[in-house]
């Protein structure tokens, strides 16, 4: 461990609960904790939006495919990049109006209301489905603290995970939402400018574009998109695209920031700062995997190191520090997110609709925060044992949670036929087939990411058991 290393990352650390300090008091009821009382401008939105939705899987998870398999597999970034926009347009816009329409702080109570269902059983399988998912989510990110602080400061790898429940819960705890908002501006500009410059000051140590090109050529990996127009290849490009494209219409830690902007309409302008900051952040964290190639020709053991272990080999100690300090801002962004989006629902959709629906607002509040501690202990639990990759991860929750929201939200937005019944189905099928997907998908000439099948049986279901369970309408004789 070196001291200026550690420096960098503790004058960090001041800066992130400085910014949660200072707006303790400002969190004065559920509202304001959960949802910011819709009082974002369109920076923060943006900002907000996108940096949530970026966790260790920018930095770590992501570079690490590029640097296996070269340019081919950047489509999982043009998918992301064509459903965020998507997102943007289709449901950020009416997902505004929607839920200040129904008052609905959460997606359960969006549901709830949008589809009348006084028996709460849309509030209780959204609560599970999002149980089970976040917690996996939220542990890839606990995942990707541990390695770095093992890597970083030889601290063992049980610890770091810990560390990072330390780092996360106090600052989620005394801020909320809008802290939220703020710490992901500050930190989407910081990250961003790391990521953007890491790769283009190291591109020349290994001999520009043609390095890179030669050493993939030597390692044979893909130098194109299309290394050739089989149908196998297209197919695989399909299930890049959509395999994570789709699950952004389902995702209730990126959504529920639509919900946040205080005027409907500065989310156009919100929308062309958000996706620019994406545009140019996923463009980098290419370019780290292709430098990466070159720079370590003979491999590394674990490949979601190659960012690290390129700034370990390129920069002095304090910057070292200061660095790696942007995957612990992109780490903590998604996890923030993800767990005050559990901790709302566990609030809301538990404790306020099953136990306590006449609570007083100071109680719910106190109710979200023990929500916190609670979600982020079985998170803890789960990245403990490390049994995954962050990549597959972060896949996995993302799959289940686009497959059991994405369809349904679409639906309640567009379509005036979807019912409860359908709702129930959806969310349920969506949940269960992207969760169990991988333990079926054998094929090895042919992998079907498992949001596709959990999405559209999903979107199957709802439409099918909503046509089948419309009211009966009984027609007057005169």
């Amino acid at each position: 461990m070196h001291i200026q290393e550690l420096l960098a990352v503790i004058c960090y650390l001041i800066a992130l609960f400085a910014i949660g300090f200072f707006s303790y008091r400002k969190h004065l009821s559920s509202a304001d904790f959960i949802i910011g009382s819709r009082s974002m401008n369109y920076w923060l939105t943006a900002l907000a939006a996108h940096a949530s939705d970026m966790s260790s899987w920018l930095f770590m998870g992501y570079p690490a495919v590029i640097f296996t398999g070269g340019i081919f597999h950047s489509w999982t970034a043009v998918g992301l990049l064509l459903f965020m926009f998507l997102n943007w347009q289709l449901v950020a816009p009416k997902i505004r109006v929607a839920t200040e329409q129904y008052n609905s702080l959460t997606f359960s109570s969006f549901f709830e209301s949008r589809l009348t269902d006084t028996s709460g059983m849309i509030r209780v399988f959204t609560a599970l489905i999002s149980l089970v998912f976040y917690t996996i989510y939220i542990s890839a990110g606990l995942v990707g603290l541990g390695l770095l602080l093992n890597t970083l400061f030889n601290v063992p790898y049980d610890w770091g995970v810990l560390i990072g429940i330390l780092v996360v819960v106090p600052y989620v705890f005394m801020g909320g939402y809008l802290t939220l908002a703020w710490i992901d501006l500050f930190q989407g500009f910081f990250l961003m400018g790391v990521i953007i410059f890491v790769p283009l000051f190291v591109l020349d140590n290994v001999g520009g574009w043609t390095g890179v090109r030669e050493a993939m050529t030597l390692k044979h990996l893909s130098t194109t998109l299309f290394p050739d127009f089989s149908t196998k290849t297209l197919l695989e490009i399909l299930g890049m695209v959509a395999g994570w494209g789709l699950g952004y219409f389902g995702q209730p830690h990126i959504v529920t920031k639509f919900m946040g902007i205080r005027n409907v309409h500065e989310i156009k302008k919100s929308k062309w700062v958000g996706m620019s900051w994406m545009v140019l952040s996923l463009g980098a964290a290419t370019l780290v995997g292709l430098v990466g190639i070159a720079f370590f020709k003979e491999g590394l053991s674990n490949t979601e190191l190659v960012f690290v272990n390129i700034v370990k080999n390129s920069f002095s100690p304090f910057f070292i520090g200061l660095i790696l300090c942007a995957i612990l801002a992109a780490t903590i962004n998604a996890m923030s997110s993800q767990v005050l989006v559990l901790s709302s629902s566990l609030t809301e959709d538990f404790y306020k609709r099953i136990f306590r629906k006449n609570a007083s607002s100071k109680e719910l509040l106190i109710v979200a925060r023990g929500g916190v501690i609670i979600a982020s202990l079985v998170a803890f639990l789960i990245a403990y044992g490390n049994i995954s990759s962050i990549y597959s991860l972060v896949l996995y929750a993302w799959s289940g949670l686009g497959s059991a929201f994405g369809p349904l939200l679409l639906l309640s937005l567009y379509w005036k036929k979807v019912t409860k019944q359908g709702a129930w189905a959806g969310i349920l099928s969506g949940g269960i087939v992207a969760g169990i997907w991988p333990y079926f998908d054998k094929v090895e000439s042919l992998h079907i990411p498992s949001l596709l099948p959990g999405f559209f049986t999903s979107l199957g279901l709802i439409v099918l058991i909503s046509l089948l369970s419309q009211p009966i309408k009984k027609n007057l004789v005169l």
